[in-house]
């Protein structure tokens, strides 16, 4: 084995190839060789630096959407095995100790490590990280599919299942890209009635054999009126990145229902008090996912058919890959694959 291994590391926002030494994992971490990494728009946290997780000026190595298998296990970790499939998502392992984990909140966790932003992610041939984030990926999925659902994946089908949904309800996908075509069909093979929403009418076709049964092109009809001409969604999901376009949804809700936000925004969402009051409605966020839930996530996804539109890229070309995402021109999942 090379003592070295390829890195695509991240400097203040510039790319470059770079070699790494090859680091033996340390008590309780597990050191992964990646066989792919999904490019998420949430890498662009970890790019930027936009919230200091790791010190200014520093490389950072992106990507926190892994798939791969272990090569070596670190001091105390027993529930592994070298060799075996597993993956890793945003959070890249809990502590185990904080007030968050003693309540079995993991995600909340206030010493999670970061891939990709506190921690080196995947845009790399091996990575190492805590044991207990990782997650058992089936053998049935190539890694190319995989390595999506254990980020935006996990992300829109805990979203449905925090929403109190039952079959026949009405729920409502604001965007038809990374996120929004894995929400489509999740909620359609849940038994939903899915409404589809986005801008224009070319992506009405996709939204139908994506599991849709209605579409709204949000730049003819107000989107909202649109929604309670079909009885009122009791959910909405937006997956665009946008606050002012989230404010707008609020009255496509019925009497209860609830803004359900996956998308990452910038902007703040804006919302007169009275469509609150006056209809019980709620605004909540839903954050990912435990490893054990990413699990169950990816054994329904197997059960039903459930995979991304993803387009492959090698390693060494991380750089454009990104460009790319970050662009809007992916369709709809940017997948780095390493060569062995």
């Amino acid at each position: 084995m090379s003592s070295t291994y390829r890195v695509v590391q991240a400097t203040e926002g510039v790319f470059a190839l770079a070699e790494r030494e090859l680091t033996a994992p340390g008590p309780g971490e597990v050191r992964i060789a990646v066989e792919a990494c999904g490019i998420c728009r949430s890498d662009s946290v970890g790019v930027g630096n936009l919230f200091h997780h790791h010190p200014a000026g520093t490389p950072i190595v992106p990507g926190h959407e892994v798939v791969g298998r272990v090569d070596e296990l670190g001091a105390g970790v027993t529930t592994w095995s070298v060799g075996q499939r597993v993956g890793v998502g945003y959070f890249g392992g809990h502590c185990g100790v904080c007030e968050a984990c003693r309540r079995g909140e993991f995600v909340y966790c206030t010493d999670q490590q970061i891939l990709g932003d506190s921690i080196d992610g995947g845009y790399a041939e091996y990575v190492t990280t805590r044991a207990s984030g990782l997650v058992a990926v089936p053998e049935e999925f190539s890694a190319v599919e995989a390595a999506p659902l254990l980020c935006a994946g996990i992300t829109v089908y805990n979203a449905l299942l925090k929403s109190d949904l039952w079959p026949g309800d009405l729920v409502a996908i604001q965007g038809i890209g990374g996120l929004g075509h894995l929400a489509i069909q999740y909620a359609a093979k849940l038994g939903l009635r899915v409404v589809a929403i986005a801008r224009g009418e070319d992506k009405r076709e996709l939204a139908l054999q994506l599991g849709a049964a209605e579409y709204i092109d949000s730049s003819a009809v107000d989107q909202a009126a649109a929604l309670q001409d079909l009885g009122g969604a009791k959910v909405i999901i937006p997956t665009a990145s946008s606050g002012a376009s989230m404010s707008s949804l609020i009255d496509g809700l019925v009497r209860g229902g609830t803004l359900m936000v996956v998308g990452a925004a910038m902007d703040p969402i804006e919302v007169p008090t009275v469509q609150l009051l006056f209809g019980g409605k709620r605004i909540e966020g839903s954050l990912t996912g435990t490893p054990l839930e990413n699990e169950e996530n990816l054994a329904f996804s197997l059960a039903h058919g459930v995979r991304p539109m993803v387009e492959e890229v090698p390693l060494e070309k991380a750089a454009d890959a990104y460009a790319r995402m970050l662009s809007g021109a992916a369709r709809f999942r940017m997948v780095l694959t390493v060569d062995r």
